[in-house]
């Protein structure tokens, strides 16, 4: 199996697919009509000039894959929000594939600035600062801070499978998750060298080694190890430092994450497989699987920015 270089993610009735510097999101609308935008996305690795940079690179692609989840993520809802007839009608005349560009105010720029700030503070804040504390409660029964920070990590990773399965739950997300599973199901077919259709892409697996949902799980070990070792060279008395560092170690983490994910998704050795069944098994909360029309719309997301006959003529050569 090949590496095809594409990636996305489900946004409401449908998804979204990036390549390079293209992205496009493809939405199925209360009509049964699938509404498909696609445009360009500089990353900040390459606007930083980073993009080269290994482990660096993964902490930019962290907030890239936030900044345009969330921009996709609010126009696929844009379609399923009420309206004034007035509004959906110049809607309707003007043309909902606009590039976000050409419409985006500043007070919608802040407002997105600002929304993956605070998502980017509760996630440090539930996953990462919180299992701190709560590990802190066990200090009455040892002092070793290797212990403890064993205890911290089991709770972490229990506050992410907790969080994961509940969501799971939520009937809107579950149809999230079913375009998830149809995202992953479109990119297995093109990667396995089997012709695009709906039909086609049914048949494989709704799991992929580089789902976001695998990158998380593996961010939660890879942290474990971090503060294990972390604190263990360096004793730190000052409950305020202790959680200063782990928030300044956050970047770090996500830059080895994005690594060992990354090597992962381009190799098939029984280490990979290893290192992957975590994920696979998250997955299975956070795919579900799709029918045939969210498989058209998956596609439709995929067409407009990749050749995927191009890449498996390559394939086949």
């Amino acid at each position: 199996m090949k590496y095809a270089n594409i990636g996305g993610q489900a946004v409401m009735e449908g998804v979204m697919m990036r390549h390079k510097d293209r992205y496009a999101v493809a939405v199925r609308k209360e009509n049964h009509e699938i509404e498909v935008k696609s445009d360009e996305y500089i990353s900040y690795g390459k606007r930083l000039h980073v993009s080269g940079i290994p482990i660096i690179r993964g902490a930019v692609a962290f907030v890239d894959s936030l900044v345009l989840g969330m921009q996709t993520l609010t126009w696929s809802a844009s379609f399923f929000e009420e309206e004034e007839p007035e509004t959906a009608a110049r809607k309707e005349e003007n043309g909902s594939s606009v590039t976000s560009g050409e419409n985006e105010k500043p007070s919608d720029k802040l407002f997105m600035t600002l929304t993956v700030i605070l998502s980017l503070a509760l996630s440090i804040g539930l996953f990462m600062v919180l299992p701190f504390f709560i590990s802190n409660v066990f200090r009455r029964a040892t002092d070793s801070s290797l212990i403890l920070g064993v205890i911290e990590g089991l709770v972490r990773v229990m506050i992410f499978i907790a969080y994961i399965v509940l969501i799971s739950r939520m009937k809107d997300i579950q149809r999230l998750f079913m375009y998830h599973g149809a995202e992953h199901k479109t990119i297995n077919c093109i990667e396995h060298g089997e012709e695009l259709t709906p039909e086609n892409a049914a048949k494989y697996s709704r799991f992929h080694k580089r789902c976001g949902t695998s990158f998380l799980f593996i961010v939660m070990f890879v942290s474990i190890l971090f503060f294990l070792l972390f604190f263990q060279i360096f004793p730190i008395e000052s409950m305020a430092l202790k959680v200063v560092c782990r928030i300044l170690m956050v970047p770090v983490i996500a830059g080895v994450s994005y690594e060992i994910i990354q090597w992962a998704g381009r190799h098939d050795s029984g280490l990979v497989c290893l290192v992957s069944k975590p994920g696979f098994w998250m997955q299975k909360f956070t795919t579900k699987e799709p029918d045939l029309e969210m498989l058209e719309v998956a596609i439709a997301s995929i067409e407009a920015i990749y050749d995927w006959r191009e890449f498996q003529k390559d394939l086949t050569e």
